[in-house]
Order: C-alpha cells, then sequence, then structure tokens
C-alpha cells in the first residue's frame, strides 16, 4: 500500500505543481514577459545588480539561458548590463528606472495573485506544507 501512496503523492505533486505554474504563466503573460523574465526582474528589483554569471543559480535556470533572457529585458528597456571596473569577465545585470516603475506597479499584483494560489491554507498549513516541500526535496537530492 505504501507504494500506491508514494505514487499518489507524486501524481498530485506533479498536478499541483502543474495548475501552480499555470497560473503564474498566465499573471506573467498579462504583463507582457514570460516566467524565465519576470524572475529574472524580479531578482534584481529585490536584490539590486547581479552578476549575469551567478542570476542563473538565483532563479534556477540555465546559465547559457541568461544571456537570452537578459538581451530580451534589455530589448523592452527594463534592465541594462554594467561592465565590471574590476574584471572583464564579469557583466552586471541591473534595473532599469523603467524596470522599477514597472515592478512598482505589478510586483504587487503579482503577489495579490500569489496569495491567493495559497489562501486555501492557514498560516499553520502553509509552514507544515513548506516544510514538507523542502524535506522531499532534500532527500530527492540525495537519492
Amino acid at each position: 500500500m505504501q507504494i500506491n501512496n508514494n505514487l499518489k503523492a507524486l501524481t498530485v505533486l506533479l498536478r499541483a505543481s502543474q495548475s501552480v505554474q499555470d497560473v503564474v504563466r498566465k499573471d506573467m503573460q498579462q504583463y507582457g514577459l514570460n516566467q524565465t523574465e519576470f524572475a529574472v526582474l524580479e531578482l534584481l528589483y529585490h536584490k539590486g545588480e547581479q552578476p549575469i554569471q551567478h542570476i542563473g543559480k538565483k532563479i534556477l535556470i540555465a546559465s547559457s539561458s541568461i544571456t537570452y533572457v537578459v538581451d530580451k529585458l534589455e530589448k523592452k528597456e527594463l534592465v541594462r548590463r554594467r561592465a565590471c571596473p574590476d574584471d572583464r569577465r564579469v557583466t552586471y545585470a541591473t534595473i532599469t528606472e523603467l524596470g522599477k516603475v514597472f515592478m512598482d506597479n505589478t510586483f504587487p499584483k503579482h503577489e495579490k495573485k500569489v496569495n491567493a494560489i495559497f489562501e486555501e491554507l492557514s498560516d499553520q498549513e502553509l509552514e507544515i506544507f513548506i516544510d514538507l516541500l523542502k524535506r522531499v526535496g532534500i532527500h530527492a537530492k540525495d537519492i
């Protein structure tokens, strides 16, 4: 019976994840961005300029994709590149004033959408949910 519950847990996790991703994807699309573009912009908005080489690790996407995403955000004038004065191998991505204004307007709406996703859970249930997901994720890495 345990195997069936494990398979059921996996199915429920994957379906729930897909549903959440669908909501987030639709939310991003209304702002003219994909999820990766929004994640990069959100990182720069909250954490300030970042070396382009480190952005991929922070938002969990392949580093090979970052250049393309930063290029797209630059074309939209939301992000700009800045060369590191001390190391020519390093280039920073920084949010522009237009990017800040964009995020000032869109992030509260995005946060409201994320809050709506989890409103089904009490604060205590949400803490337990986070803890359980972390434990499963850490254990899965060790397998």
